[in-house]
C-alpha cells in the first residue's frame, strides 16, 4: 500500500511539473506577442478643424462603440478586472493626468486606431484595430480631430495584467481578440470608402463593426469573448427572418425586438449602435438584405 501511495504521489507530482512547464511556455509565448516590435509608417492623414469634421468625428466614436471600452468622456477605465483573464485597460485618451492627448502626434493616433500599435511600436491589448483599419481617411481623420479637443481628465490608470486563462487561451489560437493588430495585414490597401448613403455598399462599409460577434459572413456563432453566449445569425434565413426595414431601426433604437423581446446591452451593445443615425441605418439594413441565406444553424436567440 505504501509503494502505491509513493508511486501515486510521484506520478501526481510529475503531473503537475509538466502542467507548470506547459504553462510557462505558453505564458512566454503570450509575453512574446505582447511585446513583438512593429514598425509601422502610418498612412499620412490630414486632421480637419473645422466644428463639422469634429462634430462628425464625435458620432464616430460615439456610435461605433469607442466609449464601451474608453468611458463615456474617453477617460479611460478598468473593462476587465478577471483573475483568470486578467486586468485589460483602456487608454485616456484626454489631455489629462494619465492621459495620452498631449504625447500622440497624428502618426501616433493613426498608427493605434488603424493598426492597433502603439506609438512604442508594441501591439495594443483588446483594442479592435482590426475592425478601424477600414475606416476612411476622412472618417478616420474626423476621429482624430474630435480626440485631439477632448476636455482634459485626471485619471492615472493601472497597468495591465493577463491572467493564467488569457495566457492559455492565446498561443492555442483561442483568443485572436487579445492582440488584434496581429489580425491585420498591414500593407493592404483599403477598400475605397462609399458615399454615405442607404446603400448596401455603405452598410457593407459600417458592418466590419458588428464582425467581432457576428463574424464576417454574418452568419454569427460561438463568442471569441470567454462567458459570451454565442452571437445570432444576421442572414436572410436568421434571426432578422420577417423583419422589415422599421423592426430592425426600433430594435437598434429601442433594445427591443419585434416580437417584444429584450436585448440585453452586454451582449448586443445597441445602446452603442443605436445612436447611427437614420441613413447608417438603413443602409445596414440594406446590406443584410443582401447577404445570402446561411446554411448553417442558428446558435442563439438575438435577446441572450
Amino acid at each position: 500500500m505504501k509503494k502505491v501511495l509513493k508511486y501515486a504521489s510521484f506520478g501526481l507530482l510529475a503531473t503537475v511539473g509538466i502542467l507548470f512547464a506547459v504553462y510557462l511556455v505558453f505564458s512566454f509565448r503570450t509575453d512574446a506577442g505582447m511585446n513583438k516590435a512593429y514598425i509601422i509608417e502610418p498612412e499620412s492623414v490630414p486632421i480637419p478643424v473645422d466644428s463639422a469634421a469634429i462634430a462628425r468625428g464625435k458620432h464616430i466614436v460615439d456610435s461605433r462603440g469607442c466609449t464601451d471600452c474608453h468611458g463615456a468622456r474617453m477617460e479611460g477605465k478598468v473593462f476587465i478586472d478577471d483573475f483568470a483573464m486578467g486586468k485589460v485597460v483602456a487608454t485616456n485618451l484626454t489631455g489629462g493626468q494619465g492621459g495620452v492627448q498631449k504625447v500622440n502626434s497624428d502618426a501616433d493616433w493613426v498608427r493605434a486606431i488603424r493598426h492597433g500599435i502603439h506609438r512604442s511600436g508594441r501591439p495594443l491589448l483588446v483594442m479592435p484595430s482590426n475592425e478601424y483599419f477600414y475606416l476612411g481617411d476622412e472618417d478616420l481623420a474626423c476621429v482624430i480631430a474630435y480626440l485631439k479637443r477632448l476636455p482634459p481628465i485626471d485619471n492615472p490608470l493601472p497597468a495591465n495584467n493577463i491572467g493564467p486563462l488569457a495566457r492559455v487561451l492565446y498561443p492555442l489560437g483561442k483568443l485572436d481578440q487579445l492582440l488584434p493588430a496581429e489580425m491585420i495585414d498591414h500593407r493592404t490597401p483599403r477598400p475605397v470608402t462609399p458615399a454615405a448613403a442607404v446603400t448596401p455598399e455603405y452598410g457593407e462599409y459600417l458592418a466590419v463593426s458588428c464582425q467581432g460577434c457576428h463574424y464576417p459572413n454574418m452568419e454569427g456563432g460561438p463568442s471569441a469573448v470567454p462567458g459570451f453566449p454565442p452571437a445570432p445569425s444576421l442572414t436572410r434565413n436568421g434571426n432578422l427572418a420577417g423583419w422589415t426595414e422599421a423592426d430592425f431601426i426600433q430594435a437598434m433604437r429601442s433594445g427591443k425586438t419585434v416580437d417584444g423581446k429584450e436585448l440585453n446591452n452586454a451582449y448586443m451593445p445597441w445602446q452603442v449602435f443605436g445612436k447611427m443615425n437614420d441613413t447608417e441605418l438603413g443602409a445596414l439594413w440594406a446590406y443584410l438584405r443582401t447577404l445570402p441565406k446561411s446554411n448553417s444553424p442558428d446558435l442563439s436567440n438575438l435577446s441572450n
